[in-house]
């Protein structure tokens, strides 16, 4: 958890990614291609990640993880306009958190008693809402504010790739720490139709879609937000609009996902989910009602979503994973995060197009829309494979 802490702070810092595109000449379609490129990578690579995490060890590739992303963080510093190589250094950031958090997700299902399952992930992912928290606070104090007419100096940038970076330094010593999991080796997964092979033997059915809708979910506060409150532009006094929006969505989140920790094994993880799916939809509705005016009120829908992200990672996460033996977690836990992968590539890529052509009310409508619909189609799954 400590780990997860550590590390959160370091990815949710890029959070202000898109003000890095833009600083650097970008526009909002902009700021959707790249980010949905960047996801492009995580995708191709999740085949074979399943397999080396079956074969290697989760706690090895969770190290690997930290490597690559600090690496690619380092590799921003030498951009100096949008080309080819900002699509290469985003897709790093995005691959090296795809191995940390299949690897982190596969460490703790093989460690954790099956009938504590959701629970173990759920506070695995606690620590991710306390990195949520703290990093997007870290990055306005390094950013500072956007002055108008002002364009933020190069020198905040760097210090915030450069802070990114050695935050990975502490999660790193302590993966180093923990024990191995003791589960079969799976030696003989080393081709891309073995993954596919065991995905079709273990398929977790209609989960998958709902893990799709929440990629397209999490790129309102990872992709857009900062584009959002800019462009608006929001102001609350001399208060962080972001700093302000991740500690109602993640601190919030993280005293839900602490005080209902049990819930999922005490109801279901269906019913938690469905709940989670409500209020996720009711949230990003009410994206609408914000505006110049009433910045304030974009506590609304950060409460909305973050009560919705609280409930339905770790029940969907754990329902799609369900289906795979332990020797294959690996396999089940790449699957889950290829899908929720595509999600945001596509997700990034539509709504980035949505955004700058029609707007942002236009953005948060279609998600709202595409949460709606997924949640009534998985409501109404009552088949053995729809989990």
């Amino acid at each position: 958890m400590a780990s997860q802490i550590c590390f959160v702070v370091a990815n949710s810092l890029l959070a202000h990614y898109a003000r890095w595109i833009e600083h650097l000449g970008g526009d909002l379609t902009d700021v959707g291609y790249i980010n949905g490129a960047g996801a492009i990578l995580g995708i191709i690579i999740r085949p074979w990640l399943g397999q080396w995490i079956n074969q290697f060890g989760a706690k090895t590739l969770w190290m690997a993880g930290y490597f690559l992303f600090a690496i690619s963080s380092l590799s921003n510093l030498l951009l100096v306009e949008i080309g080819l190589p900002i699509y290469v250094a985003r897709s790093g950031l995005v691959a090296g958190a795809a191995v940390v958090f299949s690897s982190g997700l596969a460490y703790i299902t093989q460690v954790a008693p099956d009938n504590r399952r959701a629970e173990a992930i759920g506070i695995l992912g606690a620590g991710g809402f306390i990195g949520m928290l703290l990093g997007p606070y870290l990055g306005d104090w390094l950013l500072g504010p956007k002055l108008e007419g002002i364009s933020r100096d190069r020198s905040v940038f760097i210090a915030l790739f450069i802070t990114a970076t050695v935050t990975n330094i502490v999660p790193t010593i302590f993966v180093l720490f923990l024990k191995s999991p003791k589960t079969k080796s799976v030696k003989s997964a080393n081709s891309i139709s073995d993954f596919f092979s065991t995905v079709g033997r273990y398929w977790p059915g209609a989960i998958v879609g709902v893990l799709f809708v929440f990629g397209i979910c999490v790129t309102v506060p990872f992709v857009f937000l900062a584009s959002f409150i800019d462009e608006t532009p929001l102001v609350i006094g001399g208060y962080s609009v972001m700093g302000i929006f991740f500690l109602c969505y993640a601190g919030w989140g993280f005293a839900l996902r602490v005080i209902l920790r049990r819930l999922p094994d005490q109801i279901g993880s269906r019913k938690v989910l469905l709940i989670g799916f409500v209020f996720m939809t009711v949230g990003m509705f009410s994206y609408g009602l914000v505006n110049e005016t009433q910045a304030s009120v974009i506590i609304a829908p950060a409460l909305m979503t973050g009560t919705g992200h609280s409930l339905m990672y770790h029940s969907m996460t754990s329902l799609a994973i369900e289906p795979f033996p332990r020797e294959y977690r690996g396999t089940g836990s790449a699957l889950l995060s290829m899908v929720i992968d595509l999600g945001i590539l596509m997700g990034a890529t539509v709504l980035g197009i949505i955004g700058e052509h029609f707007g942002f009310t236009w953005l948060f409508l279609t998600i709202g829309v595409a949460c709606g619909l997924s949640a009534t189609h998985y409501a109404f799954s009552r088949s053995r494979s729809s989990r």
